[in-house]
């Protein structure tokens, strides 16, 4: 893929990008009373977590958030930036090159995520507070799938940049493809745990990511972003501390998967752990703790995983963790940049 940045940008193309993001601001904010409204009257609240990813209880984190579960805040907000942006893209930046894949991969995502949070609002009459983990990840891995097959066999992908220069990789573009965008939906959906924290973290990411594209002349993917951060500003005026709702597996699993695709349609794939490095905390901390409990006979590493929640049970307020991870993805965000632009020069 070619990446070399492109420094002559039009007024108007970066007039019209900036545009996108306010328009979708625009329609998330006046698209929220009326989601306010479908879910109070129809209590869309969502389910307290009560068990770990192993089915172990969970009686630190019920202390830690046992008021904000009794508040009964609603979730699936996340519909809300997933219309937002679908409308501004479809009417104002759809584009088969640059477009068409990841907002394709962001509504199939967050349909995914919409089903599991209707289970878990209404509830199956079965226990389960969602769709069952395993299904949740093949439906995932599936759109990531078919994804990788149109970036490979319809937008002719089949090497990436390092430095130094192109890996050829031919076919095996798809399976990398597949793993970035579900190992990236994933990390999103396990730092989705306090309030504003995931909202706040995916607008920095797709920010950057906005310049990146911008940088390499491609504007339809620069474009989209803007709509993802616009939409998100609008959420994240209302999830921050104290939440008045959530984005639910609709808004995680669908800015998840998406932030992968574009970093595969921007070719840099080795830029997005630096990135989106509190994602790869969020998710590192959780297989760290996963792996000790195992081989040293229930023995933790934090006190409580994901790692937002170990520094909240260390005594850190809700809003502190939040903030925190905020700046850390700023510099991480900034320090991609650098490196990105140093790495077209190399």
């Amino acid at each position: 893929m070619n990446s070399t940045i492109n420094l002559i940008i039009d007024t108007n193309t970066l007039v019209r990008i900036l545009s996108l993001g306010f328009l979708s601001f625009f329609i998330s904010m006046a698209i929220t009373p009326l989601y306010t409204t479908l879910a109070y009257k129809g209590q869309w609240w969502k389910k307290p977590r009560t068990k770990t990813v192993t089915g172990a209880p969970t009686p630190m984190l019920t202390k830690l958030h046992g008021e904000k579960h009794k508040r009964l805040i609603p979730t699936m907000a996340g519909i809300i930036f997933v219309v937002a942006v679908g409308i501004v893209t479809v009417l104002f930046n759809l584009s088969r090159g640059e477009t068409w894949l990841p907002l394709a991969a962001f509504l199939g995502a967050g349909f995914v995520g919409l089903i599991d949070d209707i289970i878990n609002v209404r509830g199956s009459g079965l226990g389960v507070a969602g769709l069952p983990s395993k299904l949740k990840l093949l439906l995932i891995t599936l759109i990531a799938l078919v994804g990788g097959l149109f970036f490979h066999y319809k937008l002719d992908v089949s090497s990436m940049h390092i430095p130094g220069g192109e890996l050829h990789l031919g076919w095996l573009i798809i399976p990398l493809f597949v793993l970035v965008v579900v190992a990236t939906a994933n990390a999103v959906n396990i730092t989705d745990g306090l309030d504003g924290l995931a909202g706040g973290l995916c607008a920095i990411a797709f920010a950057t990511y906005a310049i990146i594209a911008v940088l390499q002349g491609r504007f339809g993917v620069a474009g989209f972003c803007m709509a993802i951060v616009g939409g998100l500003l609008s959420y994240t005026w209302f999830n921050i501390f104290p939440a008045r709702f959530f984005m639910g597996d609709i808004g995680s699993f669908s800015l998840g998967t998406a932030l992968g695709v574009v970093a595969m349609l921007t070719d840099t794939v080795i830029l997005l752990p630096i990135i989106g490095i509190v994602f790869v905390a969020e998710t590192g901390s959780v297989i760290l703790q996963l792996t000790s409990k195992k081989l040293r006979h229930g023995k933790k590493i934090f006190k409580i995983s994901p790692v937002h929640f170990h520094f909240q049970a260390s005594g850190w307020p809700e809003a502190k963790v939040t903030m925190r991870f905020w700046i850390i993805g700023q510099v991480a965000g900034v320090v991609g940049l650098i490196l990105f632009v140093v790495g077209q020069w190399l």
